[in-house]
């Protein structure tokens, strides 16, 4: 039986619907107080959902009874360093116990990770899974607790488990509502007037799901895969998502003085509302990297066509057009 945890989130939804697309019974790991997406709710009878955080190892214990295949796509994400401590221990201990579970009761095991934690390539090339992320100088927690969770993958591997993993560049899709890189449509369509000096990869939710349905089913273990449709800057995703909402182009570069002045306002204003700043120093200098990915060898490796990256912006528009928040 498969075991997909994570499956309430943005990509573990979309992996289950395609997993019980195809008719077969699956069983879904959620927390307590996590609602089912509402692409699942037609596959009542061929997903079986159980309570079991990651951090649980009785639950856990529980949900994997018959399980021989496992998509790993629990994760704690978030750019902000006060999430930093937390994210590290939720994310590679959690990675341990699936790696552990899986050992024990021999599954195959699709683990999701991130670019993130993928380290930058020499001046003018591409970003391939052979460069390797510096840790002793990297500040992003998000990145240190995929890099460290890769860590526990690799030492299951070494213990004889047959695992791979898949290293998404910035995930896209309509199920993502205003959330997660949803809410970079939203702010277009709300008006946005600034852009920054990065760039990034973007990836449709569908085609990574699809990525690691194929790779489940491949006789490959020991190896990574970046899963990336596109580069692009931020300038030019940020024209295309406003041509489809039929609202005006971001016009104004945000300089580096004025993405410094917005972390600390935040963070100055945060002193008085007790709240966590929305943007912080490592968010505000991720926005002004350009990083940019190599394909080829999931291409190579499951033999696949990405979905271009102006059709999936297209199809996320025209979910969003429909809402009004």
């Amino acid at each position: 039986m498969i075991l997909v945890t994570g499956a309430t989130g943005f990509l573990g939804a979309e992996v289950a619907n395609q997993l019980a697309g195809q008719g077969l019974h699956i069983r879904c790991t959620r927390r307590l107080n996590s609602v089912i997406p509402p692409q699942l709710h037609q596959y009542e009878k061929l997903i079986e959902w159980v309570e079991a955080d990651l951090l649980d190892i009785p639950a856990l214990e529980d949900a994997f009874e018959n399980i021989t295949h496992v998509y790993n796509c629990a994760a704690f994400v978030s750019l902000r360093q006060v999430d930093k401590k937390e994210m590290i221990y939720s994310n590679v201990t959690g990675t341990a116990n699936v790696v552990n579970l899986c050992l024990v009761n021999n599954c195959r095991l699709v683990h999701v990770s991130s670019v993130a934690a993928v380290g930058q390539a020499k001046p003018g090339q591409l970003t391939s899974e052979k460069d390797q992320l510096d840790q002793a100088l990297e500040t992003d927690g998000y990145a240190i607790s995929k890099l460290e969770s890769e860590m526990e993958v690799w030492r299951g591997i070494a213990e004889g488990l047959s695992a791979v993993i898949v290293n998404p560049s910035i995930i896209i899709g309509p199920s993502a509502g205003t959330e997660g890189s949803g809410a970079l449509f939203k702010i277009v369509k709300n008006g946005l007037k600034f852009y920054t000096a990065g760039g990034m990869g973007f990836v449709d939710v569908e085609d990574v799901a699809g990525c690691m349905i194929k790779l489940m089913a491949a006789n490959i273990s020991g190896e990574r895969y970046i899963v990336s449709a596109e580069n692009i800057s931020y300038q030019e995703i940020t024209r295309r998502i406003a041509d489809n909402f039929g609202v005006k182009t971001p016009s104004i570069a945000a300089s580096s003085w004025m993405m410094e002045l917005a972390w600390r306002g935040a963070a100055f204003v945060g002193l008085f509302n007790g709240r966590s700043p929305g943007i912080d120093k490592v968010s505000a200098q991720t926005a002004s990297q350009v990083r940019a990915f190599d394909n080829s060898k999931i291409r190579k490796a499951i033999d696949f066509k990405f979905k271009p990256l102006d059709e999936s912006i297209k199809a996320v528009c025209a979910a969003l057009a429909k809402t009004t928040d």
